[in-house]
């Protein structure tokens, strides 16, 4: 590891080979990363922010705030209720414990049933609030064949932790379904306390699933077992400094984090940290064949694919900011989690790694060591000759290419993102998930899940009679939840049952009816909450931000790019194939999920999550292919300049592209349906970024375009003869 580490090793020209002419390193801040001096500066630099970073990293979970609040929308009726509510009574959501028995319950049934709830009347710990205990309500008499009981949890700011144990807590007092009696634990309560189970974790499983994926993704590309230590340790810091810095701006800051916005980050910044890794020991490595001193290799290295990652990072990390726009708190939230950890995973991979690089010298390659003089492997590859066929045709292969893509978008006809139902949500079946259904025979199906109405004293009793008339309102149901203070400053809360499921379409019309009738109450200023009420208010928010977030990401990418290769028609070339790209990926995912995984549908944010994700990571692999393109064909021309940047860039982008596929595809470790299909499509998306996208059509399009590809800016550059098939 010492400086003369460079001097002891042959220059390995003896093959007949010359060594290129070295060129001068540029001005930059290479120096100042990777200097005889200060690379190990860099070093201590990170390390003394790692130990001061993991303990508050590891506290992350401590302020996670995955309440209702944190995931509706802002502005949103529904919010404003919960909001309301909380001055009445404390956020409570019940569980309900479900007995069945088909043929009717027997008196030892009804018995066990009364001893249950008096147990459950003592429970006290985990913010359930037993005293509080309305049941057991029959389905009918005198013959019963269902009861149910409804125990209140309470969700502060630590319900969402508790949601769990409380559940178990009564799933201990309850016991389990025996001798043809079924009992389960349902209702709003028991189906948190699934959600939450599915959540616990999600860190650790993700952080290994992304780091495995890594490693043997590492090792297949630079086959040493020793290199890939470096990007990994590089990525693990990074992903320490920026979960520090989240946990400090959400104790401090009021920064949004829930569970969803944390486990995107682990896999956003495994992701594209080590895809900037790859990208940046890709020139590394070329330049250590051409200077035998690995400081000026790096330095190069650096000055010269530096500028591409930093506006790969950095249009990732615009791109993420774009979603502050959104109404939705959980999508706004993620927007600068998502950015905060991508910049601090670009930062160390452009200071901490490439100072560890210098420090190891070249025998961290081993066993396939880039020697001084050694000839480049790319320019006669796979890629390279790749290139030259694409040359013969352009026009026929990128046309081609475009109507397969096309034919692909196709399958958009079967995107079902009208939002997931609880029993559709899960990928397997939960206790809730089962007891729901079992429920529904026998009781109204909004039970438990009532409508949560607020409106001024006065007229109160008007706004009740109004949503009792509502054909989709138990009428009987109306009423004042235990616990629930009779007024407050004026303003009353009242309750009502739903006739259909809570989370069904016809739920959702009951809503819009009702709101619509309370409304028009004259000086009631009534309003409608609840489950139903919060994810229609969902579903309107987040068809808003679909409209207005993709146009954004889509003009701060084309920003970035035409700002990085100083040109029009490149950056509208690559805005045409991200798109096109993005809806193929789309396309195929949904006839998956259809016909290969028989998803029910797909959340209503699960189109803008992908995009976002395909348009600013998939933007990636394009900016360090075309500015490399550009800088070739400032040496040679412009169409021979494209097939050497496909050379020198395919096998990297190659392997970056299956580094991010597979740390996404993580996602799908979770037992979540929404995650598995974001993890899926966007997986797919970026195969198809990487293997076809870039690969055949971005290439065949600056080969038929031509040098007017860079128009305005009129580039330096040689001749552009055509390309041999030879090369």
């Amino acid at each position: 590891m010492s400086d003369a580490s460079d001097a002891e090793e042959p220059a390995d020209s003896a093959a007949g080979v010359p060594p290129p002419r070295p060129r001068r390193p540029h001005r930059s801040v290479a120096p100042v990363v990777c200097g005889r001096r200060t690379k190990w500066a860099v070093v201590v630099l990170w390390l003394a922010v790692v130990v001061l970073a993991a303990p508050l990293a590891a506290r992350l979970n401590d302020v996670q705030d995955n309440d209702a609040a944190s995931w509706l929308p802002g502005s949103a009726e529904s919010t404003q209720v919960l909001e309301e509510s909380e001055e009445f009574r404390p956020e409570v959501i019940p569980a309900i414990v479900l007995y069945a028995r088909e043929d009717g319950l027997t008196a030892t049934d009804r018995a066990r049933i009364g001893q249950d709830v008096a147990a459950l009347e003592e429970l006290r710990a985990h913010g359930v609030r037993g005293d509080e205990i309305r049941g057991p309500v029959y389905d009918r008499q005198p013959d019963p064949r269902a009861a149910q009981v409804f125990v209140p949890i309470t969700m502060d700011e630590k319900g969402w932790e508790r949601i769990g144990p409380a559940v178990d807590d009564i799933r201990s007092v309850t016991g389990v379904s025996t001798g043809g009696l079924s009992v389960y634990v349902t209702g709003p309560g028991g189906t948190a306390a699934d959600f939450s189970n599915a959540f616990e974790g999600i860190d650790s499983t993700l952080l290994f699933a992304a780091m495995t994926v890594v490693i043997v993704m590492l090792l297949i590309t630079y086959r040493s077992p020793t290199l890939l230590l470096v990007p990994l340790f590089s990525v693990v810091c990074g992903l320490l400094a920026a979960q520090a810095v989240i946990y400090l701006l959400a104790r401090h800051a009021d920064l949004t984090v829930n569970g969803q916005s944390a486990g995107i980050l682990t896999v956003l910044v495994f992701g594209a940290g080590t895809d900037y890794a790859l990208l940046l020991v890709a020139r590394y490595r070329e330049e250590l064949r051409r200077h035998e001193d690995r400081h000026e290799a790096m330095a190069l290295a650096l000055h010269r694919a530096g500028p591409a990652v930093l506006a790969s990072g950095s249009t990732v990390i615009l791109g993420m900011l774009v979603l502050l726009f959104a109404e939705m708190n959980s999508t706004s939230g993620l927007g600068p989690v998502a950015a905060i950890g991508v910049a601090v995973a670009l930062l160390a991979m452009l200071t901490l790694f490439p100072a560890l690089l210098v420090i190891f010298g070249r025998w961290i390659f081993w066993p396939v060591i880039p020697h001084f003089g050694s000839p480049e492997p790319t320019e006669r590859g796979f890629w390279a000759r790749t290139g030259r066929r694409i040359a013969h045709r352009p026009r026929a292969v990128w046309a081609t290419t475009a109507v397969v893509l096309a034919a692909f978008a196709l399958g958009l006809t079967q995107l079902r993102a009208e939002g997931i139902s609880n029993a559709d949500s899960f990928t397997d079946t939960p206790d809730s998930i089962a007891g729901q259904e079992i429920q529904a025979r026998y009781f109204p199906a909004g039970s438990g899940d009532p409508l949560v109405v607020t409106s001024d004293a006065p007229q109160a009793r008007e706004v009740a009679e109004t949503v009792a008339r509502d054909p989709g309102v138990v009428p009987a149901s109306i009423g004042v939840p235990p616990g629930t203070a009779p007024e407050h400053e004026g303003r009353v809360l009242f309750e009502a049952t739903l006739t259909d499921p809570p989370d069904s379409q016809a739920a959702q019309d009951t809503v819009e009816r009702v709101r619509d009738a309370v409304h028009a109450v004259p000086d009631a200023d009534a309003q409608v909450g609840g489950g139903t009420a919060a994810l229609l208010d969902m579903e309107l928010a987040t068809a808003h931000d679909n409209i207005l977030l993709m146009p954004l990401v889509l003009l701060v990418v084309l920003l970035v790019l035409i700002a990085l290769l100083r040109s029009l028609i490149a950056p509208l070339l690559l805005m045409a194939t991200v798109v096109l790209s993005f809806a193929a990926a789309l396309g195929l995912s949904a006839l998956a999920f259809r016909y290969v995984f028989d998803y029910a549908g797909e959340s209503t944010d699960f189109p803008l999550f992908v995009f976002v994700f395909l348009v600013a990571l998939g933007i990636d692999y394009n900016i360090f292919l075309t500015t490399r393109i550009r800088e070739e064909a400032g040496i040679q021309g412009t169409k021979p300049g494209v097939v050497t940047g496909l050379a020198a860039t395919g096998a990297v982008i190659t392997s970056a592209g299956l580094v991010l596929a597979g740390t996404f595809a993580a996602l799908g470790t979770l037992p979540l349906v929404a995650f598995a299909e974001i993890g899926f499509a966007v997986a797919l998306g970026v195969l198809l970024d990487t293997f076809v996208v870039r690969s055949v059509l971005v290439t065949s399009l600056f080969l038929d375009v031509g040098h007017t590809v860079w128009w305005p800016h009129r580039l330096a550059r040689g001749p552009d003869p055509e390309v041999s098939a030879n090369g």
